[in-house]
């Protein structure tokens, strides 16, 4: 009696298992906007850019149904455990410390963190003697922070912003000197308009840009990593990629 009462619960345990797995058929992906081109607002209010069209892609390979979600960066991983969403699919880098609270899928992009600065400035930002004094512009909790916080460190002033907007404004109003940015952020937003220019060389950064997700739900990496998968093999991606890039940055 007492080995069919334990052969009943591990099939009822079986069972709960085959229950509580989750087919993912809606899915909340949040975005911090704005960060152009790959993700934004147009002028009518619509949610668009590089990433925002691959999650349209991906979530309809998946066949499910997804709710989009503006979230400031500071924000993201916070929001994410606390279950405010069920993905970040919003240039985020893989770090060792970023993973060891998230799960990364595969990583889906690549760029480089790229020097802008107004057409005056001709600082080499390699030399550190030269850059002593500068104020220098990042976005807040970024590879590219990290990047010069641990560079430049005692050598220039870091200044760390929620947005991309608010760091761009500053440079246009000579609040910095130049900022560090991801290269296409800093392409659309700066060498789009006169008066700015790139400086220096771009530098590589990282392991790539992956779709962040609870630890706890790999059955949704599975699945967003086959889905990503197909896009790249039938050639949506790049279709997608093209419409805002002129150059690769698949991985």
């Amino acid at each position: 009696m007492k080995k069919l009462i334990v052969a009943a619960g591990c099939a009822l345990a079986v069972m709960a298992g085959a229950v509580q797995a989750k087919d993912w058929k809606d899915i909340r992906i949040a975005f911090d906007v704005p960060y152009e081109p790959f993700e934004y607002m147009t002028p009518d209010g619509e949610l668009t850019g590089f990433e925002v069209d691959l999650a349209r892609a991906m979530c309809e390979e998946l066949e499910a149904n997804c709710e989009f979600v503006v979230q400031a960066w500071d924000g993201m991983i916070p929001g994410l455990l606390a279950r405010k969403f069920d993905a970040i699919m919003s240039s985020m880098s893989i770090t060792p410390e970023r993973a060891e609270r998230v799960l990364f899928s595969e990583p889906y992009y690549i760029t480089p963190g790229g020097w802008f600065a107004r057409e005056n400035f001709n600082t080499d930002v390699t030399d550190k003697e030269a850059m002593k004094g500068k104020v220098v512009g990042v976005q807040r909790g970024t590879t590219m922070d990290t990047f010069v916080t641990n560079e430049l460190s005692g050598v220039v002033t870091v200044k760390r912003y929620t947005t991309a907007d608010d760091m761009v404004l500053d440079l246009e109003g000579q609040r910095l000197d130049v900022v560090f940015v991801d290269y296409p952020v800093g392409e659309q937003t700066l060498l789009s308009r006169d008066g700015f220019k790139e400086v220096g060389e771009a530098v590589k950064l990282g392991d790539g840009v992956a779709v962040a997700m609870r630890k706890r739900d790999k059955d949704l990496a599975e699945s967003v990593n086959a889905a990503l998968r197909k896009l790249k093999e039938d050639g949506t991606y790049d279709t997608i990629m093209k419409k805002y890039f002129s150059y690769d940055i698949k991985l």
